[in-house]
C-alpha cells in the first residue's frame, strides 16, 4: 500500500492514499478504517476518512507519556506508530463487501430534475431511469450531512451540472445527481444537486451505531419502483 504521512497542527496526521478518486485507493482507505475500528489504540483519539485521505487525531501527552525514553516530537513518534500498524494490514477481500439495495421511485413530484437530466443529455427520462439504476456503485465517503454518501461509478451518459441556483429545502431521502456523481440526501438540507426521485429507506439512523445505513466501500445498487410500491414502503408523499 502506498501512502504519506503529513501533519495536521499539533493534534493530528494525514494519511494520505492518493490523489485520484478512484476504486484502489478507496480499497485501501477501507482497509485503514476497517484496521483501525478493531485496533484504535489508547493515543489515537479518533479518525475521519475522506475521498483520498484518513486523518488521525492523536493525543500528544498520551503519546509522549508512552514514549518517555524516547527523545523526538509527538507527531515523529505517531508516524513510526503508524508505519508499524499500517504494515500489519492485509489486503481486501471484495467478496465481504456488502452490497445496499435501495428503491427509488424516479420522476414526477419526488424526481422534478429527471426531465432536465434527459434533455441536457438527449436522453429520455426512461432511458436516464435505466442507466442510472444500471450503475456499478461504490459509497467512496460519508460527509457534508448525517449519512450523505457520496457514490462513484455513474456514467458519464447522464452527468449533468449542478443547479445555478440552489433549493433551500430538499426533502430527505432525494436521490440526485451533480457532474459525474449520485448521491441521497438523508435529511433535509439546502442544495443544487439535479433531483431524480427518491427513496423511501431512511439513510439517517441516530438511534442506531453506527447511525448511518451507507459506510464508505459499500456497493450499492438503485432499484427502480412504481410510486404505489414507494408508498407501501414508507415513502413519503
Amino acid at each position: 500500500m502506498n501512502y504519506s504521512l503529513h501533519p495536521l497542527g499539533d493534534h493530528a496526521v494525514i494519511i494520505e492514499l492518493g490523489e485520484d478518486i478512484n476504486l484502489e485507493t478507496q480499497q485501501n482507505l477501507k482497509l485503514i478504517t476497517s484496521f483501525f475500528d478493531k485496533n484504535l489504540e489508547d493515543w489515537m483519539v479518533e479518525y475521519i476518512p475522506a475521498f483520498t485521505t484518513v486523518t488521525l487525531f492523536y493525543d500528544p501527552v498520551k503519546v509522549m507519556n508512552q514514549a518517555s525514553k524516547i527523545h523526538a516530537l509527538p507527531y515523529d513518534i505517531v508516524c513510526s506508530k503508524l508505519k508499524s500498524l499500517l504494515a500489519r494490514i492485509h489486503a481486501v477481500n471484495e467478496d465481504n463487501q456488502r452490497l445496499v439495495e435501495i428503491p427509488v421511485c424516479y420522476g414526477g413530484n419526488l424526481g422534478p430534475d429527471l426531465q432536465f437530466v434527459a434533455e441536457h443529455n438527449g436522453l429520455t427520462p426512461e432511458e436516464v431511469i435505466h442507466i442510472h439504476s444500471s450503475g456499478n456503485y461504490i459509497v467512496y465517503m460519508i460527509g457534508f450531512a448525517p449519512g450523505f454518501p457520496y457514490i462513484g461509478g455513474m456514467s458519464e451518459k447522464i452527468a449533468t451540472p449542478r443547479r445555478e441556483t440552489a433549493r433551500l429545502k430538499i426533502p430527505p431521502k432525494t436521490v440526485g445527481i451533480a457532474g459525474q456523481q449520485t448521491g441521497v440526501y438523508p435529511i433535509e438540507t439546502p442544495g443544487g444537486w439535479q433531483l431524480i426521485g427518491r427513496t423511501p429507506v431512511e439513510l439517517f439512523l441516530p438511534d442506531e451505531e453506527p447511525p448511518t445505513l451507507l459506510r464508505a466501500g459499500d456497493k450499492i445498487k438503485f432499484k427502480p419502483i412504481s410510486y404505489k410500491e414507494y408508498l407501501e414502503l414508507g415513502g413519503d408523499k
